[in-house]
């Protein structure tokens, strides 16, 4: 029979801190460490308060070794300490709980050695979702961001022959060779325009304004790829949701997974809070609603319905009169899948048999109202 543990706090804190995400006092940490950091290289503050400053900071070291260390024990019972010590997660955590008593052991100076606090910065990479969206974006884009890469470094190296070529006798200090060259160039590329070197002659401000030109329509590519890519990676991540939440839902239990594909691309999902109204009565009817998740309560003549998760409403106004006939709302947290009036027509052509069930539930309640 195993003791209980002395320290329950402790407990959760080891819990917690061997999940995948960062832990509250971990973010706290980090933020506190980095102001810290800042503080130190301001001469002044540091000098009114560094006893408080070098005592945060250590506190800050203290704190993200013991998380380093119960890590690493957790992963080591449970057969996987190389894997999460080689492990990118891994491998942050060791450089937060190392990097400055390294360089304090190797004799560098404590105001450059906790200079190293950026480094704790990193730790909140893993946490960050949409971090995680943009390196997928990276791999799967990779194939056309190398290709403008490829076209900006021809640019760059060709218009830095040309300058030389041009310039050279007129500005042989700015223009005395392609290396020198190529600040202009990566200047005038990036559209930064410094104008500390600048070509004089007609055909060297001609090729600079062609460069321009370039530099523009490169970084316009980049954006268009990474804006697609973002886009597509939405919508995947969306459609995924909305799968999940209609494999969820009894009525299209039946279907194959054709089927909800076909669905899951004409539903859009919607979280509302609790006590929020969905439908008014009296309002036209544009649409129809799914519970994925929650509960919502129907307000009838005389009596309340509630509806749980894997019930839908609404469809009475999309199969007669389309006028809403009564009031909606949640009474928790709830996630709705909303179906439009085209696309619940061109699901009831689809598929005659969801058409049957909608149409005998709406039957089943008209009666129940009167």
């Amino acid at each position: 029979m195993s003791k209980p543990l002395v320290f329950p706090a402790l407990a959760q804190f080891v819990a917690a801190t061997t999940g995948r995400n960062m832990t509250k006092a971990a973010y706290v940490a980090v933020a506190i460490g980095f102001v810290m950091m800042l503080v130190l290289t301001v001469a002044p503050a540091y000098e009114a308060a560094h006893r408080w400053v070098d005592a945060t900071l250590w506190a800050c070291l203290g704190f993200f070794v013991f998380e380093w260390v119960v890590r690493l024990r957790h992963a080591s019972l449970t057969q996987r300490g190389w894997g999460y010590a080689l492990s990118g997660r891994g491998l942050v955590d060791a450089v937060a709980a190392l990097a400055i008593p390294l360089a304090l052991a190797l004799g560098a100076d404590p105001k450059s050695a906790w200079l190293l606090c950026a480094l704790w910065m990193l730790k909140v990479v893993p946490g960050v979702p949409g971090l995680r969206q943009l390196r997928r974006v990276l791999v799967l884009e990779s194939g056309p961001l190398l290709s403008v890469l490829v076209i900006f470094l021809m640019v760059l190296f060709l218009a830095s022959v040309a300058e030389y070529y041009l310039e050279h006798d007129v500005q042989a200090a700015t223009f005395g060779s392609v290396p020198a060259a190529l600040w202009w160039a990566v200047v005038t590329l990036t559209t930064v325009g410094y104008g500390d070197v600048v070509p004089i002659t007609v055909l060297g401000r001609l090729v600079a304004a062609v460069v321009m030109i370039c530099g523009l329509g490169v970084f316009g590519l980049w954006t268009g790829i990474l804006a697609t890519g973002f886009a597509a990676e939405t919508r995947r991540d969306n459609f995924l949701k909305t799968w999940e939440s209609v494999s969820k839902v009894p009525f299209f239990a039946a279907l194959g997974p054709a089927a909800i594909a076909d669905v899951t691309h004409m539903l859009r999902t919607m979280d509302l809070p609790a006590r929020t109204m969905i439908i008014r009565k009296g309002q036209a009817g544009d649409c129809m609603y799914f519970i994925a998740a929650g509960e919502v309560e129907v307000d009838l003549p005389g009596k309340k319905v509630r509806l749980g998760e894997g019930a839908f409403f609404g469809e009475m106004a999309l199969l007669g009169n389309n006028l809403r006939s009564a009031n909606i709302t949640t009474t928790r947290v709830s996630r709705l899948l909303v179906l439009d009036l085209v696309d619940f027509r061109l699901l009831m052509a689809r598929h005659p048999d969801l058409a049957e069930t909608i149409d005998a539930e709406a039957n089943r309640r008209a009666l129940e109202n009167k």
